[in-house]
This record gives structure tokens, sequence and C-alpha cells, in this order.
């Protein structure tokens, strides 16, 4: 069986954003963060024609966001996550997006908990890792307390013990994703009241952290804290992360060392066909708030995409950089 990954401090799950390049630049700068793979299909994996489980060893700690209702091809999907290596597996019960509504996964599965407890106690019968709930805290107007509480008993009761609640409700109708990004306020004592109600349980709270501190804040009450689009946006962020929230030695010194320690990477998945800006696009943001971060920003954006580019121009938007 494998052990219980520390979920202090994990990175979420995002569409388009956390591939596994991404994921590998984020390890440079955190050893103990958890990483989250993109939100993946059961039907990808299972009838897809690409590799849609592929990582780097250096990912670990690593969860597989599942998406999908169907038991048994979530319970087929979490063995082979388990087989592959992956630490954890998640079902994705978040996502407020037309395209999970129609394919019955993401938000809408609130509204069916006997489903998805369902799917959590297949997973665990099929795969020896843990199995986790990402969810919000309701849906449209079904988003009293004991609409949440109904979800988590009963996949408590299947076998999850870790929950990441985003502390907002999703609009499945009349908002679009973005807006749902900020509306409806988010209610982070809800969260708090879960953990006072099933002490017995870990709760992550996702949704509205932009800093350490208000990580640190958090963490007095809960189990863990999950960031998304400010770790993507201000990467240097998670260089704090293993000292001030692990108690360990900072692992990254500097964001200069960071990029020189990507250009082998860079090249290696070059030769293996990659192209250069799928790769360099997730460090546009490391510099924040450091002299010529307008300058590193530009030379990638301008010359990224280009066919021809490579290393070299992390060199060029490197020496815009001022040390």
């Amino acid at each position: 069986m494998t052990t219980a990954i520390d979920h202090t401090f994990s990175i979420a799950p995002m569409l388009d954003w956390t591939d596994r390049h991404c994921r590998y630049f984020h390890r440079l700068l955190s050893q103990r963060a958890v990483l989250y793979t993109e939100m993946v299909t059961t039907g990808a994996i299972i009838h897809g024609k690409g590799d849609y489980l592929a990582y780097n060893e250096q990912e670990h700690p690593l969860v597989l966001q599942l998406g999908g209702s169907d038991p048994a091809d979530m319970a087929h999907c979490a063995r082979m996550a388990a087989e592959r290596g992956y630490d954890e597996v998640n079902i994705n019960v978040g996502c407020p997006s037309d395209r999970v509504q129609n394919g019955m996964f993401g938000a809408c599965l609130m509204a069916r908990p006997e489903l998805v407890a369902s799917c959590v106690a297949e997973m665990k019968l099929r795969a020896d890792i843990p199995v986790t709930v990402k969810t919000r805290i309701g849906i449209d107007e079904q988003d009293s307390y004991e609409f949440l509480t109904t979800l988590i008993e009963q996949c408590a009761a299947a076998g999850c013990e870790h929950f990441i609640i985003h502390a907002r409700k999703a609009w499945l109708k009349g908002l679009s994703p973005k807006e749902n990004r900020e509306i409806p306020p988010l209610d982070y004592p809800r969260v708090h009241q879960l953990k006072r109600d099933y002490p017995h349980l870990s709760f992550s709270l996702n949704g509205g952290l932009k800093s350490i501190e208000a990580c640190q804040q958090q963490l007095t009450d809960l189990d863990g804290v999950m960031v998304g689009r400010e770790v993507y946006t201000n990467p240097w962020l998670l260089s704090q992360v293993d000292e001030q929230l692990y108690g360990e030695a900072a692992f990254a010194k500097t964001p200069f060392e960071v990029v020189e320690q990507m250009i082998p990477y860079i090249e290696q998945h070059m030769q293996q066909g990659a192209r250069f800006w799928q790769i360099a696009r997730h460090m546009l943001g490391l510099f924040q708030g450091v002299p010529g971060a307008r300058q590193w920003r530009r030379t990638l954006s301008e010359r990224g995409h280009l066919p021809e580019s490579g290393p070299e121009l992390l060199l060029s938007a490197l020496a815009q950089v001022r040390r």
C-alpha cells in the first residue's frame, strides 16, 4: 500500500497549464509541493491514441486528476495510474465548464453523491493508491451546507479520506467558467466548518490564495492548501514553500539557477519532438517583480513560437534580467 502523501501545499490541476513540462519546472522550485496533472478523462486514457499518463520521474509526489463518472472506467484508470507509479488519484467534482457537464463529470457530479461514492469504492478496490475528491461547495441553487456534507459523508463511507474544497460554488448555468472564478464570493468559513464537523477527515482549501502568508493562516485550521493561478503567474512563490510551510531548507536558490537547470531538460525534449514554446511558456512569470522581467517575458513571447527557437533564446532572455 502506497503511503498517503503530505498535502500541506499542492498546486491545482489546471487544463492547458499543468502539463508534464510545467510540473517538471515547478519541481525545480519546490521538492515538497504536491503536483497534479491536468484533468484527464477516462475516455482519453482508455481509448485515446496518445499516452495520457506520461510524466517525468522527478515529479513525485504526483497525483492524477481523473474526469469521469462510470465507476468501472474510473476504477480501470485508477489501476493504470497505480501501475504507472502515480502516488494518488483524484476525482474532479469541481470543474463547471459545459464540456465536462456534457461528459457527466466535474461539478455537476455534486448532484450525484451516490455515483461519486461508487466511483471511490470501485477505484479503491482496483488500485492500491489513495483516492481523493476535489469539489466545490455547491452548484447553482443547491448550495446548502447539508448538500455539501451529503457528498462528503458518502465519499468518506466509500473510503475517501482527503477532500480538496474549492471554496466557491459552481454556476453551471448563466456564468462562464471564467466568470465563475470570481463570482460568487469565496466562502472559507464553510470549509473550516467541514474540518470541525469531520475532524477525522483531511481537508485542503482551494481558491483565492495568493501568498505564503495567506496559506499559513489557513493551515492553522485546515490540513492543506491548494494554489493555482497565482503559482502559475508567479512561480517563484514556490521557492518559499519548502522552508516556510514544511520547515525544510529551500530547494531553489535563485531563479537564474532554475533557468540553467531547465536547459538540459529542454534540449532533451526537443530532441524527442517537443517544441521550445511548449516548455518555455510555463516560465514567463519566473522573474515577476525583478528588474528586467518585462524584457524576459517579451523576448520569450515574441520569439518563443518560432520553429527555430531553442535553449539559446532562454539564455538571450536571461541576459535581459538584472542579477
